[in-house]
């Protein structure tokens, strides 16, 4: 039988039997603390992507403000040197 997890072969009795030899090799406050600490290192490894995520667009934001003063000198320039010529 195959439920869709692609365990050809592997009944829920087995997966049963299997985390009950867990619990027992293990204990549950082992597998609790293993629990808490995969979830912490979940939890900052999301944490670090959001701050990559703002800094980037925080880069982003600078890059289109340089740009922009960059654009406004260019038209400034122009507009004297263009002033300048007609005097």
């Amino acid at each position: 039988m195959i439920y869709g997890f692609g365990l050809a072969g592997i009944s829920p009795w087995s997966l049963l039997i299997i985390l009950v030899i867990v619990v027992v090799i293990f204990g549950t406050k082992r597998l609790r603390n293993a629990g808490g600490d995969l979830g912490g290192a979940v939890k900052n490894f999301k944490d670090s992507m959001k701050s990559g995520e703002n800094e980037v667009t925080a880069t982003k934001n600078a890059t289109k403000e340089a740009i922009s003063d960059a654009k406004d000198d260019v038209i400034d320039a122009v507009s004297k040197v263009k002033d300048s010529t007609k005097s």
